[in-house]
């Protein structure tokens, strides 16, 4: 198949889940004979703009017409079988859905979050879930000025998410959710069910798996608060003030709380910061991890990091709710904790390392379930068989 893949990258400052799912795809395919062409911006392009440029960039949220019509020029000239849109903000716009309506080509999208019915895409607001804007008008996002705290910077986006909704809705042939929890979150809040269906992330077998106990506690991605950093920390320090669980928390990634993780990390042998890893080292901290700990207080989509350590045969302890709920088999491939509750953390923490028999077989569980969910050749059946379908409906199985 010829398949066109749009997406607008994330800055590169900081770890993107989603960015790696593209690439990830996209060679997948491609190592299956498949023909992969890209349509990308990148925001780290947004920084050498003019001010002239910059200032019209949240203009262009809602709608780019340079990018519908330099889109439908490059489908008319390469005609691919089907465009695959992945994020289009803040470069791209759903312009990209008209220009793919222009020249005729079926598209598919996967929805790496909750955008399409919550502005900030994380159904949370001030630490707490939120599901305000649910169903319903994007204003009470920009009344609590919810991405980047910002009212100003929030409308394009409400905006875009106001005039665009049935744009998305009937101008895609196939939404790809991640998860079974998402998907029922954006069936409730209106997507038609017809056009859903769960498409798991797949994750490449990093071709080592973990073989000893373990040597650390590890927490991998954004250091933000919804992904529970700071009730991390609160779990950490209940556990240090008992003695520890004899074995360090290494604590991998960058973002807004970087500057407070190093603070609190620093002169404390029970604590590492590592900074930002690169793939290679990500790869080995999963295998020399007794366990890797996702504390989300937001409703995570997927979980990207849990399906990574189950493929290095290790467990997570998770919040359990979200996609981690079913990712997570609890007791079997890992532990979920009660979400927001630092001492529900910490007692999870406590048990994954107390037993290391116990934690062997929950790892040896957790790489049998990646090995039958979450694999490259799961991934690809799943994904080409969607694709097939698509244009099956499209050109009438021709």
């Amino acid at each position: 198949m010829h398949i066109l893949v749009v997406h607008n990258r994330y800055a590169s400052a900081q770890p993107s889940g989603e960015n790696k799912v593209v690439d990830q795809e996209v060679a997948l395919l491609r190592e299956a004979g498949h023909r992969v062409d890209l349509f990308e911006r990148r925001s780290d392009d947004i920084g050498a703009l003019s001010l002239p440029g910059k200032v019209a960039v949240p203009l262009l949220v809602p709608w780019n017409p340079g990018v519908r019509k330099e889109l439908a020029a490059r489908l008319r000239a390469e005609r691919p079988d089907v465009v695959h849109i992945h994020n289009v903000f803040p470069l791209l716009s759903p312009a990209v859905i008209a220009a793919c309506a222009d020249a005729g080509v079926p598209a598919v999208a996967t929805l790496h979050n909750y955008t399409q019915v919550c502005v900030p895409g994380t159904l949370q607001r001030a630490g707490r879930p939120c599901t305000e804007c649910v169903g319903s008008s994007p204003l009470p996002a920009v009344r609590h000025g919810c991405y980047r705290d910002s009212r100003l910077a929030t409308v394009p986006l409400a905006v875009s998410m106001a005039v665009n909704r049935r744009r998305w809705w009937t101008g895609v042939e196939r939404f790809f959710c991640i998860s079974a929890a998402q998907r029922d979150v954006l069936v409730r809040a209106g997507v038609p069910r017809q056009l859903v269906v769960v498409k798991h992330n797949f994750v490449p077998d990093p071709g080592v798996v973990r073989t000893g106990d373990g040597e650390h506690l590890l927490y991998l991605g954004r250091l933000a608060e919804a992904k529970g950093v700071r009730l991390l920390m609160a779990a950490w320090d209940e556990i240090a003030a008992v003695g520890g669980v004899g074995v360090p928390l290494v604590i991998a990634g960058t973002g807004p709380l970087e500057r407070e993780v190093r603070a609190w990390a620093e002169g404390r042998d029970d604590v590492r910061y590592a900074g930002l890893y690169d793939t290679e080292q990500c790869r080995s901290a999963l295998a020399r991890a007794v366990a890797v700990v996702a504390p989300s207080t937001w409703l995570e989509a997927f979980g990207l990091v849990v399906v990574e350590a189950m493929a290095a045969g290790v467990p997570a302890v998770a919040a359990g709710h979200g996609a981690f709920a079913e990712l997570v088999e609890d007791g079997e491939t890992g532990l979920l904790h009660r979400p927001g509750d630092a001492a529900s953390l910490a007692s999870c923490l406590r048990r994954i390392t107390a037993d290391p028999v116990r934690n062997a077989e929950l790892g040896q569980a957790a790489r049998r379930r990646y090995e039958k969910g979450f694999s490259p050749s799961v991934g690809l059946e799943r994904l080409t068989d969607e694709y097939r379908t698509v244009t099956q409906v499209t050109h009438g199985g021709q």
